[in-house]
């Protein structure tokens, strides 16, 4: 039900299957289902009783609490990341084809050309995208004019450079990706440089 991934000292993310999670609370709703799972998830990847706050932008904290994170889910999968030092975004997108209609919405012409009508390919670049706008945590964000992904070689796993540039934040990061049970999962490794 649960996957917990130590990826190096300062950051942790967790999985947890919400189809399973939800046999255990039956007759409650598909959103109270999600609240207790973020709640469940993060009490497994904190060791501790941490409670969650949103600011007034929307973005997760930990009440409290000096460390980062970044919440996502899609359909069964809920996912949350924890970084004890920088700022951090995850996100995690079942793949299907309603990424092909929505292309041209996200992705600059190279990043079209690069990932072409690859369903998988695309959504690894959309998880990409969103994980970088959630580092990031403010609204005015153009997904093709402010961020950016160089392009890459599609593995089952692997490393992505993403950028965010505006005028008042501009910076790239090491991404990793993952195609694991029918979903894109994308998070931020580190962040590179500050421009």
């Amino acid at each position: 039900m649960i996957e917990v991934f130590n990826i190096k000292e300062d950051l942790i993310f967790g999985i947890l299957d919400l189809k399973a999670f939800s046999l255990n609370h039956l007759n409650v709703s598909k959103r109270e289902i999600e609240t207790l799972g973020k709640n469940f998830l993060l009490a497994h990847l904190t060791s501790e009783t941490a409670q969650l706050i949103y600011d007034d932008k929307g973005k997760p904290h930990l009440a409290d609490d000096s460390r980062h994170l970044s919440i996502s889910h899609s359909h069964d999968r809920l996912v949350i990341i924890i970084n004890d030092k920088e700022e951090t975004g995850i996100d995690i997108e079942l793949l299907r084809e309603k990424v092909l209609k929505i292309k041209h919405k996200f992705l600059s012409s190279s990043e079209l050309l690069d990932a072409n009508d690859d369903v998988e390919k695309l959504l690894i670049y959309w998880a990409a995208k969103e994980t970088l706008y959630k580092i990031y945590g403010l609204k005015e964000v153009d997904f093709i004019k402010h961020l950016a992904v160089n392009p890459f070689i599609k593995q089952t796993h692997g490393k992505l450079t993403g950028f965010i540039n505006l005028s008042n934040f501009n910076a790239s990061f090491e991404l990793n990706y993952q195609l694991i049970d029918n979903y894109a999962l994308v998070y931020a490794l580190k962040k590179i440089t500050t421009c």
